[in-house]
């Protein structure tokens, strides 16, 4: 008996095991049996929308929402989810069901880390200032490129030697 491809679920075998069994052939059967893949995933029922990775097929097979986010970047995704209004407006157990539907981020924070963060929370509000500044600003030297910073330098060193000569 050759095997033109492996067999992953009973879909592939096609009437084959009611075959074996019909006509009495436990060695086919057993074969046929011993053939499947193991793995309960590779099952018939869990085989479907093929494009899906299976932890996002699962989730729409059982209806499960996306699952929290531990910490959500406010300078990445600026439209987070914010349940504290439908807490006020609605209170404990519409905030339960909003929370179960569309669960908001345990942490949200801007784009500092935490160190750095807990570091300027201890500063006063002058230091602050200047080290978000600091922390935001680039120069345009780092966007420009090597030949483009060696020829502004140029002229910058010309113009230091005809003001000077």
């Amino acid at each position: 008996m050759q095997i033109e491809s492996t067999l992953v679920n009973e879909l592939q075998i096609g009437n084959r095991l009611n075959v074996a069994i019909e006509h009495n052939r436990r060695g086919e059967f057993g074969l046929l049996l011993a053939m499947l893949s193991v793995d309960a995933r590779d099952m018939a029922q869990f085989q479907f929308d093929n494009d899906v990775e299976s932890t996002q097929k699962l989730r729409n097979k059982f209806s499960v929402p996306q699952p929290q986010l531990l910490v959500d970047d406010i300078s990445v995704h600026p439209d987070t989810t914010d349940n504290a209004t439908v807490f006020q407006q609605h209170g404990a157990k519409q905030f339960h069901l909003q929370q179960a539907l569309t669960p908001e981020a345990l942490v949200i924070r801007g784009s500092q880390p935490d160190s750095m963060i807990e570091v300027l929370n201890n500063c006063d509000y002058l230091t602050k200032n200047k080290a978000i500044n600091a922390y935001q600003q680039h120069t345009p030297l780092e966007d420009m490129n090597f030949l483009d910073q060696l020829s502004t330098q140029r002229k910058i060193s010309e113009t230091i030697s005809h003001q000077f000569a």
